[in-house]
């Protein structure tokens, strides 16, 4: 079985289809929150683009899993695209505070604490230490680091989610940016917090005198705690590899690939040169950790005949006199030029929604129960 080099999560699309095929919803709802429950591990596939949320229900349907046995996962996808959407219609507006300003704010950096595993709260500790060597954390405790930061150290949310997305083999800015807006109350209506008891019931700990054994009415009177008064500024580089590019064809077209779509199945009924394209634009605002670098490039091993130019867009179709190209539709290929294809929604719902659930109102009336 292939696996990146943190030896977490295959990158084979054999072994990827199979995890497709394995996984149960039926109790993910009752089980999701907690640390140990059933959850598919698809999702760093999804936000690579080697497999679309529309493939991973199309899939669970034909299984034989009724819409309504697996309502919640289905809910849980759509977050995804929605997320996606919202990031294709605000653009760069997702990278500030969206809909209210945080506050109050200490800090724009990122508590040290987060980054040396010293919150003092060791279910969250131990989950830093996995992100940092798997590329994986549980999404109850990503929720939970983005409250420890935003809503009890009173940092700005934007440099600490560029630390975990730094980490996450299944990085989506989207995602991760709206998410960690969502807990600090700049795209939602009210701050999310959780106390130890919450921490504990769903991570299987028994820890208690922490500063979060607290009541929930104790936290709008609350002092930042020692642990987390020191802050830094991280320096985050991406560790980009050297292009390897042997023959290119310019009679052919060419298909361009990115870190958002490693999609093996993509028009592979043509003649084309594959391109894997690693922007160091792109990776100077958003960047990744070697890990993540590996992942993927390994991914990307499951397209023929791929090719890897590490530069921009206008180098590569300049430098080799590129004359048909496609690509996949991603908020981040504006710049792009050639024909775009449009990615697999789940749903045929489109359009900027200012919450997930009037967007999910649309979709659920797309759902044959």
């Amino acid at each position: 079985m292939a696996t990146d080099n943190t030896g977490y999560f295959d990158v084979h699309i054999d072994d990827i289809i199979d995890k497709v095929m394995a996984f149960n919803p039926s109790n993910y709802a009752s089980s999701r929150n907690y640390t140990n429950g059933d959850v598919s591990r698809l999702s760093p596939y999804i936000s690579r683009g080697v497999i679309s949320t529309k493939y991973v229900y199309e899939t669970l349907i034909k299984r034989g899993f009724k819409p309504g046995g697996m309502f919640k996962f289905i809910q849980e996808l759509a977050w995804r695209d929605y997320w996606q959407q919202v990031w294709i219609h605000k653009k760069n507006d997702i990278n500030q505070d969206l809909k209210h300003q945080q506050e109050p704010i200490v800090g724009y950096g990122i508590p040290a604490a987060l980054n040396e595993r010293t919150t003092g709260i060791l279910a969250i500790d131990a989950a830093i230490t996995k992100l940092v060597s798997s590329g994986y954390i549980h999404n109850h405790l990503r929720m939970y680091m983005a409250s420890l930061t935003c809503n009890i150290a009173n940092h700005h949310w934007k440099e600490p989610a560029r630390w975990m997305y730094y980490h996450l083999l299944d990085g989506d800015w989207a995602s991760n940016a709206l998410s960690w807006q969502w807990v600090a109350g700049a795209n939602s209506n009210k701050k999310y917090y959780a106390n130890q008891e919450n921490i504990n019931t769903y991570c299987n700990t028994s820890e208690t005198g922490t500063y979060l054994d607290v009541p929930y009415d104790n936290f709008q009177e609350f002092d930042i705690p020692k642990e987390l008064l020191a802050s830094e500024h991280l320096n985050l580089v991406t560790p980009l590899p050297q292009s390897s590019i042997n023959k290119i064809n310019t009679h052919l077209p060419t298909l361009i690939y990115n870190s958002y779509n490693l999609d093996p199945f993509w028009r592979n009924d043509i003649e084309a040169n594959r391109i894997l394209l690693l922007e160091p634009s792109h990776f100077n605002q958003y960047p990744v950790s070697e890990h993540v670098i590996n992942f993927i490039l390994g991914l990307s091993n499951n397209i023929l005949n791929i090719q890897l130019f590490v530069g921009e867009f206008n180098e590569l179709k300049a430098n080799y006199n590129l004359k048909t190209v496609y690509f996949k539709e991603h908020p981040l290929n504006e710049h792009y030029q050639g024909t775009c294809d449009q990615r697999d929604w789940m749903f045929n719902v489109e359009g900027y929604y200012p919450s997930f659930f009037a967007f999910w109102k649309k979709c659920k009336k797309q759902i044959i129960f």
